[in-house]
């Protein structure tokens, strides 16, 4: 039976256009060549690669009953991702992205704050999270009923019954260092980007943001550095950089950090050491950036396996 993956937080739709180099001007039209809509944010979105990879994937997150919030639940249920512990609020609307993707894969966007931002986690969602095999905790610093105490107290629980815990952020912010401290000592591995890393923890190097989160309480951090690869480290003294994989024909960036934290899951899940877990967690991403959206190209377990131990995209898959 598959293990089970639980991701935390923020729920996200995103309307994607590919590719978009110029706003049109005044009310003519220009046609571009895919518009793309998924279930993103740094917990929806790793719930669908999970998902995709072959675990029991569920999220805990919160959305409104409006079109966005349709639309979600409709992609996860396509993705068969178990949304049935969504909260659904009347105060908030579905918090929802708009990316116009450019030719060279930059990433603008337009952003609507939504309902992730005040959930609240029910007694049926808490018990879906304390008593799961992988936990994904993707918001740090967003989930303002849970960035302290609350959160902490849930995770903690987890990992107590036996949890692998990881951790991401998006848009830190004043609160967000405060937020990491309090929920770090309960993660196995943390994994924010370098530009995240180095802004939290005030360091100048990779290592250096490393070991001032382990020191906060981290069992490991895994950094995603972009183009440049990964930086992994922890507590028993491993300390490795992974790489990127090679041939891949980047389309869109977006989801890509997101997906490498549930291919890192899903790698220890299957019994793998962290570095290579690490390596497939490289090879879910290079699936994301070669086409439009979060979720991507991501195919199933076997296709990530043969990326990874080739290093490489397939040359077919650039055409």
């Amino acid at each position: 039976m598959a293990k089970s993956f639980v991701s935390v937080g923020a729920t996200i739709l995103d309307i994607v256009g590919y590719p978009i180099n110029s706003i049109p001007q005044g009310e003519s039209t220009e046609v571009i060549q895919n518009i793309h809509l998924c279930a993103a944010g740094t917990a929806a979105a790793p719930a669908v690669t999970a998902a995709r990879l072959g675990m029991q994937s569920s999220l805990i997150g919160a959305i409104a009953e409006d079109e966005a919030g349709f639309l979600i639940r409709h992609k996860l249920q396509q993705e068969g991702v178990d949304a049935s512990l969504l909260q659904v609020r009347d105060d908030l609307p579905t918090a929802t992205t708009i990316l116009p993707i450019n030719s060279d894969g930059g990433r603008p966007n337009w952003h609507q704050p939504g309902a992730f931002l005040l959930m609240d986690i029910s007694a049926e969602a808490r018990a879906r999270i304390v008593n799961a095999d992988h936990v994904h905790w993707g918001g740090i610093g967003l989930l303002f009923n849970y960035d302290g105490p609350a959160g902490a107290e849930i995770l903690a629980e987890a990992k107590a019954n036996g949890a692998t815990i990881t951790g991401d952020l998006i848009s830190p912010g004043p609160q967000t260092p405060d937020a990491v401290r309090a929920l770090i000592p309960h993660m196995d591995y943390f994994m924010p980007s370098i530009d995240e890393a180095l802004e939290i923890s005030g360091a100048s190097t990779v290592e250096a943001a490393a070991e001032f989160f382990m020191q906060q309480g981290a069992f490991g951090c895994l950094i995603k550095c972009g183009s440049d690869g990964a930086y992994l480290t922890n507590k028993d003294g491993l300390v490795a950089k992974i790489p990127v994989m090679a041939n891949v024909n980047v389309v869109d960036t977006s989801g890509c950090g997101d997906s490498y934290c549930a291919g890192f899951q899903v790698g220890l899940a299957n019994g793998m050491a962290a570095e290579d877990a690490a390596l497939f967690a490289a090879a879910t991403a290079a699936q994301v950036a070669s086409a439009v959206g979060s979720d991507g190209a991501v195919g199933n377990f076997e296709d990530t396996i043969a990326i990874m131990q080739a290093g490489a995209m397939p040359v077919e898959a650039q055409a």
